[in-house]
């Protein structure tokens, strides 16, 4: 017997009576990796729309009513809101239809298309959101310490069952702190923070269109970038995404904004892998711990690729030697073995 779901029986009720929407059926379209679960609302006229479903007890609507506000008056392609029920954690939104920039760039040659339309996408985010910085809240030491924070308890003491040393810790802390000081000297633009090929829709022409912003705030430049050039679900030569970040420093300047661009492509660059093992770091702990907490092994499958980003970029920097070679001799060898008893405990209906 199907268990009743009372939080979508609720969701049919608001559109039927609340919206006067007959639909012809309503159905699940997506989940991500919180508590919100989106609906495709299929109309009578052929048309659909998009429900999303996010419990208030877990999940508060207003940041993501904010910020698409403030994407949409910079004229940045996000979906248009067209019904809202706060209380309850309803809203009906635009829908982007059912091709993820992800499952388009793993075809023959989509790639040399789409990633420039997603940087030109990108650069125009960061210069025509430029004047909502401010009302956004600061990707500060606080926040950058706390994210990576999740790799010790998460990856390393619940994932990979590996207890922290006092020197590993004081290794820990000194690389954390130097991450830290990297980012914040980069200039602050408006940053997405998820901008990757699962928050990248494919529309008609080609166009993209960008979801699942409700997190952003005011933080380096080179963030965004390397969400979707370093890319947790898919990875690109190295010789080619350094010919796509130095691509987008061209477009920043051509945009007459210098001051984002830095000094050179070196520091530019340098800028990119620094807030990409801060970003990387951060997501090996939410990977673990959505595995271990939420109940969602999937993402068990993107953990090496995570890994294998922050060993790379490490072997680039020698400020972070000690951290990668540490890295490489404790987690990378345990990694396989802690992914397959997560399964198990999975199978056995641990998680």
């Amino acid at each position: 017997m199907t268990p009743v779901d009372p939080r979508l029986a609720a969701l049919r009720q608001w559109l039927a009576a609340e919206l006067a929407i007959d639909a012809e059926s309503v159905e699940p379209a997506s989940a991500d990796a919180s508590f919100r679960r989106y609906f495709r609302v299929q109309l009578r006229d052929g048309t659909t729309r998009i429900a999303m479903d996010a419990p208030p007890d877990k999940e508060d609507i207003g940041p993501y009513l904010r910020v698409g506000a403030l994407l949409h008056a910079a004229d940045v392609r996000v979906p248009a809101v067209y019904a809202v029920e706060r209380e309850r954690g309803f809203v009906l939104l635009e829908d982007f239809g059912c091709t993820p920039f992800l499952g388009e760039v793993r075809r023959a040659d989509r790639h040399e298309r789409l990633y420039p339309r997603a940087l030109e996408a990108l650069c125009g985010l960061q210069v025509r959101a430029a004047d909502s910085i401010g009302q956004l809240a600061p990707y500060d030491a606080a926040v950058l310490q706390r994210e990576m924070a999740l790799m010790p308890e998460w990856f390393c003491a619940r994932h990979l069952q590996h207890e922290l040393a006092a020197s590993e810790r004081a290794l820990l802390a000194e690389t954390f702190d130097f991450l830290t000081a990297a980012a914040l000297e980069q200039p602050r633009v408006f940053v997405h923070r998820d901008y990757h090929s699962r928050n990248l829709m494919v529309l008609p022409g080609d166009e993209l269109g960008i979801i699942d912003f409700q997190d952003a705030l005011a933080g380096p430049v080179g963030y965004d970038l390397v969400s979707l050039l370093k890319d947790c679900y898919v990875s690109w030569p190295r010789s080619r995404v350094e010919a796509w970040v130095q691509a987008h420093r061209a477009a920043l300047l051509g945009a007459g904004r210098a001051d984002l661009a830095g000094a050179s492509e070196a520091q530019f660059l340098r800028w990119f892998d620094l807030i990409g093992v801060q970003r990387h770091v951060k997501v090996l702990g939410i990977f673990a711990r959505l595995c271990w907490r939420d109940g969602k092994p999937g993402y068990l499958d993107d953990l090496p690729l995570t890994l294998q980003y922050v060993l790379d970029a490490c072997t680039r920097h020698p400020e972070l030697a000690r951290f990668g070679a540490w890295l490489d001799r404790e987690a990378a060898p345990a990694l396989a073995a802690a992914n397959e008893r997560a399964r198990a405990h999975r199978a056995q209906g641990n998680l």
